[in-house]
């Protein structure tokens, strides 16, 4: 059985890698043509849903009971590695 902890902690700096590169890709969109900076702010937003959906299912993780961690940390873990390409994907469109 895998540690609940454990599993928590790795989420969370997972969600602390993605607080700095959405902090990272705001000062970028700054720094760009108007036209530039509209499209930026769509995906910004997109990046922020995200990651606040990250945060509820790692929330909803946390405080499952102990009969349900096992069943939750497969779907959570599955949704986040999903997440994480699609972070991945929209931070990629920065470039």
């Amino acid at each position: 059985m895998i540690d609940r902890d454990a599993t928590v902690e790795k989420m969370k700096a997972k969600l602390d890698q993605w607080n700095a590169d959405i902090d990272r890709l705001e000062a970028q969109a700054e720094n760009a043509t108007a036209d530039m900076q509209a499209r930026f702010q769509h995906q910004l937003d997109e990046l922020r849903a995200m990651r606040a959906e990250a945060l509820e299912r790692m929330k909803a993780l946390q405080h499952a009971s102990a009969d349900a961690w096992e069943t939750m940390r497969h779907g959570a873990e599955a949704a986040w590695e999903d997440m994480a390409k699609a972070f991945k994907e929209a931070a990629d469109r920065f470039k």
